[in-house]
């Protein structure tokens, strides 16, 4: 073969293996990096990668958009943070798989708060965006969208007459069609509708062509909020936002609010993230409800997303109930949010006469008052009352914690080191902290003196059976648990039997309520004991006529007891400042951040002694927790002042990013301010 015959060959092959060789990708003109936020849980990895653009995605690839990344050797999903010239990363940059859809699902303002919530909660910014955004329903995201709200068509609600009954509630609403950042805590009177007044800040917004974010607990209240709206705003001009939605039907809806076409969502707690346009205003009612506490990784609450919103959006925010919480106590007394009342008149106007069947005059007529599941004054208002109407009978559901109090008094049993509960492994074990784990050999009660102690046997069981038997003739109805909730009952005479947050509305309100076993509410191994009592107790009420009307309410407690003296004269707010205080003083939360660290005991002790931890700290425990796996698992709470809550997020989430990129056995598991500190 002569030379020129084999350059020709070489030239024939060469041509042949360019032929089989994928063409290079260009990257996009403009902006071709993106930076990308990869669905990875991982510690470590929270944080945006870069990644470039193809030239042929230039157009699709927005911000806020879905995409499909190479990451690790594998497939994995992401959102664009955003597009910019170049990265700061030194090595070369892969370019992403593919866009999934050009629909920015993601807004900055939603990524933003992501953020901030997952830094508040030692968390990583891929677990907060799985509870943000809902899975993608392509059939959906292709129907044509409608067009969007038009701010004009909203007229003045009748309810807003409710709002000029409290101390600044004109102004409130005056602020919000003003469009200014008004936060307010709301003391919600006796019998009030609240969804009507909640549906009247909302279209005061609304007005203005802002939009509006409800979250409510459960689905009774969402109900009444979606009637409510109905009313006011009109019928497609809102939409409900729940979990329970099929996947279709969550994602229109979803869609129809990041795409504006309605600016008004109400939902329960699946809703905080909501990406209303033009955020105005963030609603949390009864926001000491436990169903405002996400389960899922990492944790948040709706009340803490919702202020984190309305701080990053300049937008007003409503946290209202008929009972406060110490931390929207805390909101006031910061200057965050102010107070919004009614007159002491009014209140006193509106509560039902209540009485505790545990007073002192009660007890001389009736010495078995004390003990009895049903005393003689129970029975007798029950019995009047049911000529005039329905009767609520509240009663605890079962599954709490067992825990130990006084024998005499029935005061909760506390540590006199930490103040956590003391419970016993085992009938007849020693008693022991759930919180710093020191054994309690010698107790004494702080109330009365008392040294012995006894189980809180908590739950009722066959309490409608009981009522039957109770009372012959009388229709007994049950509200909560295997029998399903009810939404309403009828005016006629009735005993409604109900576990707390089931109770129905009855129409023209119950003549009486029965509120039992105080001290199974009361003796809960929690330090919310007291406040989520109260709170409970106060929805109950506010479902009784007045008292002028005849209204009657006997709770099952020691008249002595903060909680009962509070209910009594409808003093929520006061023992939600004395709960603070106590709180500061016993260094619990929200005086003070806690974080609860559980796991493995290796796991947790490295946790523990990560650098980075705030020079200002204070940890109870490691105690030995049971696991369902059967392992050994142990848990600490490690508080620090507020003014360190960040630091501490900080140095626990860098420590569990130490473990996932080192691979390190054992788990842990970190919660910020949880709910309970059990």
């Amino acid at each position: 073969m002569t030379g020129s015959e084999a350059e020709q060959l070489a030239l024939v092959r060469d041509r042949s293996r360019r032929s089989r060789t994928k063409p290079a990708v260009e990257a996009a003109a403009e902006r071709p990096v993106a930076r990308v936020a990869v669905d990875m849980s991982l510690a470590h990895l929270d944080r945006p990668f870069d990644y470039l653009v193809p030239a042929r995605f230039a157009d699709d690839c927005v911000p806020g958009c879905r995409v499909r990344v190479r990451f690790a050797g594998a497939l994995a999903d992401g959102y664009v943070l955003e597009r910019v010239e170049r990265s700061e990363h030194e090595g070369r940059l892969a370019f992403l798989d593919r866009v999934v859809s050009a629909e920015p699902v993601l807004s900055p303002e939603v990524a933003a708060v992501a953020r901030a919530v997952a830094d508040r909660y030692a968390g990583s910014l891929a677990d907060v965006l799985r509870l943000a955004v809902p899975p993608r329903h392509a059939k959906v995201e292709a129907e044509p969208p409608a067009g969007a709200a038009r701010p004009e068509e909203v007229g003045e609600s009748p309810a807003a007459e409710s709002w000029r009954r409290y101390v600044a509630g004109a102004a409130f609403l005056r602020g919000l069609a003003e469009g200014r950042a008004v936060r307010a805590v709301w003391d919600a009177l006796p019998g009030e509708d609240w969804p009507a007044a909640i549906a009247a800040a909302a279209v005061s917004t609304a007005g203005g062509g802002r939009g509006v974010l409800v979250v409510v607990p459960d689905h009774r209240d969402l109900d009444r909020v979606d009637a409510a709206m109905v009313a006011t705003l009109g019928t497609g001009r809102h939409v409900v936002l729940t979990a329970e939605l099929g996947p279709a039907e969550r994602y229109r809806r979803w869609l129809a609010v990041r795409r504006g076409t309605v600016r008004v969502a109400v939902g329960t707690r699946a809703a905080m993230f909501a990406p209303v346009h033009d955020l105005g205003l963030v609603v949390c009612w009864d926001d000491g409800d436990d169903l405002h506490a996400e389960p899922r990784a990492p944790y948040p609450h709706v009340r803490e997303v919702l202020c984190t919103r309305a701080h990053l959006q300049g937008a007003s925010a409503l946290i209202g109930g008929f009972a406060r919480t110490a931390e929207a106590t805390l909101l006031v007394r910061t200057g965050w949010a102010q107070v919004v009342a009614g007159a002491r008149a009014e209140v006193r106007e509106r509560m039902p006469a209540v009485r505790a069947a545990g007073d002192d005059a009660e007890l001389a007529r009736d010495p078995g008052a004390r003990s009895a599941r049903l005393p003689h004054l129970a029975w007798r208002t029950a019995h009047e009352a049911l000529e005039h109407g329905p009767v609520l009978v509240q009663t605890p559901r079962r599954g709490y914690v067992p825990a130990l109090a006084c024998a005499r008094c029935r005061t909760g049993a506390r540590c006199p080191h930490c103040a956590g509960p003391l419970a016993a492994d085992r009938e007849g074990g020693r008693p022991a902290c759930r919180w710093c784990g020191r054994p309690v050999t010698r107790w004494a009660c702080g109330s009365c003196g008392g040294t012995g102690l006894r189980a809180v046997v908590v739950g009722a069981a066959r309490t409608a059976e009981e009522l039957g038997r109770a009372f012959p003739g009388v229709t007994v109805r049950v509200s909560g648990g295997d029998s399903g909730v009810l939404a309403e009952v009828s005016a006629t005479p009735q005993l409604v039997v109900a576990t707390p947050g089931a109770e129905p509305v009855a129409a023209q309100g119950y003549a009486a309520a029965l509120l039992l076993d105080g001290w199974a509410l009361l003796g809960r191994a929690d330090l919310r004991a007291g406040e989520e009592t109260l709170r409970r107790w106060a929805n109950a009420c506010a479902l009784v006529r007045s008292g002028g009307s005849g209204g009657r309410v006997v709770v099952l407690a020691e008249s002595t007891l903060r909680p009962v003296q509070s209910l009594m004269r409808w003093d929520t707010a006061g023992f939600a400042d004395r709960e603070l205080a106590e709180r500061e003083e016993m260094r619990f939360p929200p005086a003070v951040r806690a974080a609860v660290v559980s796991g493995d005991p290796s796991a947790v002790d490295e946790l523990l002694r990560i650098e980075g931890m705030p020079a200002v700290v204070d940890v109870l425990g490691p105690v030995p927790v049971p696991a369902r796996d059967g392992a050994d698992h142990v848990r600490a709470v490690v508080r620090v002042p507020r003014a360190e809550g960040a630091a501490l997020a900080r140095a626990l989430h860098a420590g569990l990013a130490v473990r996932s990129a080192a691979k390190k056995p054992g788990t842990a598991r970190v919660q910020v301010d949880p709910q309970e500190l059990l």
